[in-house]
């Protein structure tokens, strides 16, 4: 697998520390370091944990209507729950858009740890269940339903932890007015009855 080197690592940080706003860089660090970590526990590789950390959220920067635009020129698919809620959804797709065209990543399990890192998706890869955790997680999330619980389960069992995130968010969306992308309802349901199988 084609790696990121320590050099390529450190543009990438630089590039983040100008796009992004300082608060959203301390975040995408601490993802990205936490990324490391569980990527150093669980035996994944982690420049890719470090990569996909750096970059999840590149299109963050982008208004609603902005990634709207990119995926509509670009043929990127968009649901109708992405279309309504496009800052909190459709950055993770636009976001891999702009790791492959803007940034050089090449690498698919990165493409698609930052692809599903928002709403997941059944049978995800490591690296794309790290991803995910790691942004739950980081050292910067405070206000967060169990996250003493969540931080050490994370570093034991990536499934069980994938089950109550979910668990977590949807409990979460269901009292706001936002919708609930269908996604994280299906991988929640995988990770729900698949958890206690796979210890």
């Amino acid at each position: 697998m084609v790696e990121k080197s320590k050099i390529e690592l450190q543009e990438l940080r630089k590039a983040m520390e100008q796009e992004l706003s300082s608060k959203r860089y301390l975040h995408t660090l601490g993802v990205s370091y936490t990324a490391a970590c569980l990527a150093m526990a669980h035996g994944a590789d982690m420049d890719s944990a470090m990569t996909a950390g750096l970059l999840h959220d590149c299109a963050k920067p982008l208004k609603g209507e902005e990634q709207i635009a990119l995926c509509e020129k670009n043929h990127l698919e968009i649901s109708d729950v992405e279309r309504l809620n496009p800052s909190a959804l459709l950055h993770a797709k636009v976001g891999a858009y702009l790791a492959e065209t803007r940034y050089g990543v090449t690498v698919p399990d990165i493409l698609n740890a930052i692809r599903y890192h928002t709403t997941g998706r059944p049978q995800m890869s490591k690296l794309e269940k790290i991803l995910y955790i790691a942004d739950y997680i980081e050292p910067g999330r405070k206000h967060v339903a169990d996250l003493e619980q969540i931080r050490q389960m994370a570093y034991q069992n990536l499934d069980t932890t994938m089950a109550k995130i979910l668990e977590n968010t949807l409990a979460y969306l269901k009292t706001t007015d936002g919708q609930i992308d269908s996604m994280t309802e299906e991988t929640y349901e995988y990770y729900k009855k698949g958890s206690s199988l796979r210890h």
